[in-house]
């Protein structure tokens, strides 16, 4: 039994299912020549197992007790580094390059951290999740469902996402009050599109949601207009679900330009 007790400010649900613990570790296939990085390891359900096959092992644990436990549980492996630390603060890339990030985390920073990573994408080779599988679907919604909004177009503009499979409940201590969801997240590398202004289009698709049943016409009529929207060949009537986001990325770029070269 671990004596430490899951502490609600940090959100804490550990895994506990050794059948899901397998399935998630043979997802990620961690390699001899691999330097993957934990976010929350807690009390290392799934560390054991990628101390074992990756080459290099870096665990970014918040809370002190635990941080402590893990130190003491690795300290004759030097393969493996704990650090202390606030994920949603943490300089990824300090770490090397095409790190490996996993980590089953807090859905309370679940968005946040994943926009935090978003930012060291170019030292990133892939990342492994375990978040509430409602997060998932925005992540993985197409345009025109119900949820496809700002999480899955500001994501899917740096990052293939791919739902892997569902963890129920009762694979956690304490239980979540949620089903839980595994997700594969890849950098595009090459194949992301071009943008000029990344905080500029993060304002754009933040006005196009602010009001779903809004047309685009009425949502975006602070940043351009129906004979613009028109000009890019974006119908004004249409709902912003039903845009896809290359017309996101189009949007913003003009606005940029314009702006640009009327200033």
């Amino acid at each position: 039994m671990n004596a430490h007790r899951p502490r609600k400010r940090f959100g804490q649900h550990f895994l506990t299912d050794p059948g899901v613990i397998g399935e998630i570790v043979r997802a990620i296939d961690p390699q001899p020549g691999d330097t993957v990085v934990e976010i929350g390891p807690g009390h290392g359900a799934i560390t054991e197992l990628l101390a074992k096959t990756a080459g290099k092992l870096h665990c970014i644990e918040l809370d002190r007790d635990l941080a402590a436990a893990l130190r003491h549980r690795f300290s004759g492996s030097d393969k493996v580094t704990i650090h202390e630390a606030d994920a949603l603060n943490f300089e990824f890339c300090t770490l090397g390059n095409s790190l490996r990030i996993v980590g089953n985390l807090p859905y309370n920073i679940s968005t946040p951290l994943l926009f935090h990573l978003i930012d060291s994408r170019d030292c990133i080779a892939d990342m492994h999740f375990m978040l509430q599988k409602e997060v998932v679907k925005r992540m993985t919604a197409d345009p025109g469902s119900k949820a496809y909004g700002r999480l899955g177009i500001m994501l899917g503009c740096h990052l293939e996402v791919e739902a892997l499979f569902d963890v129920g409940p009762e694979c956690f201590d304490p239980p979540p009050a949620v089903t839980s969801a595994v997700v594969r997240l890849t950098p595009l590398g090459g194949d992301r599109p071009a943008i000029d202004d990344e905080k500029l289009l993060g304002r754009v698709v933040a006005a196009a949601f602010s009001q779903r049943r809004k047309t685009l016409r009425n949502a975006l009529k602070t940043l351009l207009d129906e004979n613009e929207l028109r000009s890019l060949g974006v119908d004004p009537g249409k709902r912003p679900e039903a845009l896809p986001i290359a017309d996101y990325v189009a949007l913003a770029n003009y606005v940029s330009r314009r702006d640009g070269d009327s200033g």
